[in-house]
């Protein structure tokens, strides 16, 4: 049974392939895969990897959030608590960031912000 996840991405892509006009088979060429692949990231049967999605976005001409628009749950709600987990040392210990790190962040132009 697909996950909730994969259904809402899966809809989210379709959705904006077809507000381009575009069909399965134009987005699998885009994609290098088969239609059939798309049909199954479509209903959610199969999940989409990150590097695909990426590749999605590209073709679709979307960033990557657009497909967590509207899911429920998406956001910033974990509380520094988590961040800070006793189960992961390395997030209280590793390596810190630099003044310079600090002061001048890269920007990769991708955005995780859910609404």
């Amino acid at each position: 049974m697909p996950h909730p996840v994969d259904i809402h991405l899966g809809r989210r892509l379709r959705h904006r392939r077809w507000v381009l006009g575009k069909t399965q088979g134009e987005l699998a060429d885009a994609l290098g895969v088969r239609f059939q692949q798309v049909q199954k990231y479509e209903s959610g049967t199969n999940r989409i990897s990150a590097s695909r999605l990426w590749d999605i976005a590209k073709a679709l001409e979307v960033p990557i959030d657009h497909f967590f628009l509207g899911l429920e749950g998406c956001g910033a709600e974990v509380e520094h608590e988590e961040l800070q987990s006793d189960r992961v040392p390395e997030a209280r210990n590793g390596p810190q960031p630099t003044e310079s790190a600090v002061a001048h962040p890269v920007n990769l132009g991708i955005a995780f912000v859910c609404p």
